[in-house]
């Protein structure tokens, strides 16, 4: 199982970015996903979840700025990161609660992809 982060860049304060992660792999379920980040210096921190069935969860900080969505056909979530700040500045990880075929549900994380926000 892997999970695959894309769409992360330098933009200037007040852009937009969108984020993307894809699950691949032999996959029987996906529970919930989400973002987090870590800035340098700092510890991960949760920006967003999603359960599968569309609930979502947002850190204060990011609260009427970010959109969480998902797409269960695709095994994908997506993050629209709009109202950037410098403080956005971090890596930027996926998570997934899934279950292979024949597991117990685990917790898997992608690679992270960097979000730099210039002010």
């Amino acid at each position: 199982v892997q999970l695959v982060e894309s769409g992360g860049g330098l933009v200037q304060g007040g852009g937009s970015l969108r984020l993307s992660c894809a699950a691949s792999g032999s996959i029987f379920s996906i529970n919930a996903m989400g973002w987090y980040r870590q800035a340098p210096g700092k510890q991960r921190e949760l920006v967003a979840t999603i359960t599968s069935g569309g609930i979502t969860n947002y850190a204060n900080s990011v609260k009427g700025r970010f959109t969480i969505s998902r797409d269960n056909a695709k095994n994908t979530v997506y993050l629209q990161m709009n109202s950037l700040k410098p403080e956005d500045t971090a890596v930027y990880y996926c998570n997934a609660d899934l279950r292979a075929p024949s597991t117990v549900v685990l917790t898997y994380w992608g690679q992270g992809t960097q979000v730099t926000v210039s002010s």
